[in-house]
């Protein structure tokens, strides 16, 4: 049973929200809110699996309860956004969510990105990845950190780590180097403990900024 959070401004939003995961036997929802405040207040009392969170919000805005939600270790937080509001998205990626998803997500895919998340996993779409790195990271000012970050990484870690921050799944890496699924889940998780990130999600972000790989790179 996954018990998720409900956090949007918009109570019509919320409505929809729960009609759509409360169909699911293995999906409960824990609560609802409206703000920010109001999340991580419910985050702490509840500890539900995974908070869906809005990004703009009255209170205390998506990207900042998501942080608090994170560094007190409550809940993993998937960010729901539309196009508008990329630079919101980038920074709760920073501030450590999970990943994040379009409103207008058709509801079985959301369905999975819970399950993604709730399981230890990072939800990393690579159109919409790629579009929101190619603006903050990508517009021409060079790598954000010392690519000297990554030294720790072995050959083949690099090429897994590429090949992440391409949006690729395990089965997908699998195939395309020639390796066992097993053996990609390995590599990702020896990457994400050398590098001590919390998920994909922060691998995708560090490759980008660090320049091992450039917007546009296919």
């Amino acid at each position: 049973m996954i018990r998720v959070l409900v956090v949007d401004d918009q109570e019509l939003m919320r409505a929809g929200f729960q009609m759509v995961l409360g169909a699911h036997q293995d999906i409960e929802i824990a609560g609802e809110a409206a703000n920010g405040a109001e999340a991580v207040q419910l985050a702490e009392q509840l500890r539900p699996d995974v908070v869906l969170m809005d990004v703009r919000m009255p209170v205390l805005d998506g990207v900042e309860a998501t942080k608090r939600i994170v560094d007190a270790g409550t809940s993993r937080v998937l960010v729901m956004t539309t196009f508008d509001l990329d630079e919101y998205v980038y920074a709760a990626l920073q501030g450590g969510a999970s990943g994040f998803l379009l409103k207008d997500t058709p509801p079985a895919h959301l369905v999975s990105a819970l399950h993604a998340v709730a399981s230890g996993d990072a939800v990393v779409s690579p159109s919409v990845t790629r579009r929101l790195l190619d603006r903050f990271i990508g517009d021409g000012g060079g790598p954000l950190r010392d690519e000297s970050a990554l030294e720790v990484l072995t050959d083949r870690e690099h090429e897994v780590l590429v090949l992440i921050a391409k949006g690729l799944s395990n089965v997908e890496i699998a195939g395309t180097l020639f390796l066992s699924e097993a053996t990609v889940k390995t590599h990702v998780g020896r990457i994400l403990a050398k590098l001590e990130l919390r998920d994909r999600v922060q691998a995708v972000v560090l490759a980008y900024e660090t320049g091992l790989i450039r917007p546009g790179h296919r």
